[in-house]
């Protein structure tokens, strides 16, 4: 679950993190006010989506005046920020942040997140801040620092002094990023946050380091013990494909490509995206309807991916272990006929009552092509896809 920055950066003040002073508006009259309360000569006027690269959009604006402020506020509510995380459709803007002008003497990159292969939270940094880190990684991944935190033993002070240091901050500054370094590591544990990133963290004119953007995704799974930051959560700003699936326990995500994919297990989604990709196609989402997919489940999924108006053709792969392929079968059927699929559905099924499944399939007289292994199932759909497109 992603948070605004406006919600970041109150969680970022919470723990002792040194932010900008700022007022979140839903309208042009209260990002004036906001405004005027800060004071001062000079304002940011920031449209609140989830997507980074807001700035480049045209969603990050300076007002000399709060008339001025007032005026991007206008300009940005109610319309809708294309950025290059957003998808071509953008997300709606319906709070802007009014925060106080900072004078900026470097921008630096600092990120935390949760690396489950090494099982530790870890510290990422770079003196290259304000940029799109994707591009630094990838033209000069050296300029990228990295500490990985033992859980036990915390932030050691020579990592803090290593980080510090490869950045190029002075002394003192250096103790104010281990200070910071330490609030936030307390704030993912705390948080149960995936990851924290501020893009850019600045040193500014009086040479303290200092929070100007902020970044937190909070863990899905880990929500049951968050209510008050799940409370924080802002649909809008979701697919609205997504949300419905979590609604019906599916594990959805939509993706640019014209196959869509409904399979059990995400190891088994996760390989049959490959398996496109390899033969290629393209998957138009990742769809998990777990191991105890239902006739139920199994309608509601159907609705989900034909929702989506790029779907040219259905892959559907089971493995009926927990679950049994007939019942599988019988649910496949079921949603056909109710949901009125009228693209191409590809089944591979394997496990327990295969046989009967696969006849279930075969007597229905409906129009299901059947595959004997996941290849077989790929290359098909694949080439029905091209048909579809084609008629």
């Amino acid at each position: 679950m992603n948070l605004h920055e406006y919600q970041s950066k109150a969680l970022f003040a919470e723990f002792g993190i040194p932010v900008p002073e700022g007022h979140v508006a839903s309208t042009p009259q209260e990002a004036e006010a906001a405004a005027e309360r800060l004071g001062g000569e000079l304002w940011v006027v920031k449209a609140q989506v989830h997507a980074g690269g807001r700035g480049k959009a045209g969603g990050v604006k300076l007002a000399h005046s709060v008339e001025e402020v007032a005026q991007h506020a206008e300009s940005l509510l109610g319309q809708r920020l294309v950025t290059h995380q957003s998808g071509s459709d953008g997300l709606p803007i319906d709070t802007v942040y009014v925060e106080a002008g900072s004078g900026i003497d470097r921008e630096l990159y600092l990120s935390l997140l949760v690396d489950r292969g090494r099982e530790r939270v870890v510290i990422m940094a770079s003196a290259a801040g304000g940029m799109d880190i994707e591009e630094v990684a990838a033209s000069t991944p050296e300029k990228i620092l990295t500490a990985a935190i033992h859980p036990a033993a915390g932030l050691a002070a020579y990592q803090a002094r290593e980080i510090g240091f490869g950045v190029g901050l002075d002394g003192s500054q250096i103790k104010e990023l281990t200070d910071i370094l330490g609030k936030l590591i307390k704030l993912v544990h705390e948080c149960d946050a995936s990851l924290v990133e501020i893009n850019p963290l600045i040193v500014n004119a009086e040479g303290h380091v200092v929070a100007l953007d902020g970044k937190i995704n909070i863990e899905d799974n880990a929500l049951f013990r968050q209510p008050r930051l799940e409370a924080l959560r802002d649909e809008a700003q979701e697919d609205p494909r997504e949300r419905e699936a979590r609604e019906h326990d599916l594990n959805y995500v939509s993706l640019d490509g014209n196959i869509a994919c409904m399979v059990n297990g995400a190891g088994l989604a996760m390989a049959t995206m490959d398996l496109i990709k390899l033969h290629g196609g393209e998957p138009a989402n990742f769809l998990d309807v777990g191991g105890g997919a239902t006739a139920e489940r199994v309608t509601e999924a159907f609705k989900i991916i034909l929702a989506n108006a790029n779907v040219e053709a259905i892959l559907v792969n089971i493995f009926g272990g927990i679950v049994r392929c007939d019942l599988i079968a019988e649910g496949i059927i079921a949603a056909v006929s109710e949901v009125g699929v009228t693209v191409p559905v590809v089944v591979r099924l394997e496990g327990t009552n295969v046989k009967k499944g696969r006849r279930l399939l075969s007597d229905s007289e409906l129009d299901i092509a059947p595959a004997s292994d996941l290849t077989d199932a790929a290359k098909k759909v694949i080439e029905l896809a091209k048909g579809s497109r084609a008629g």
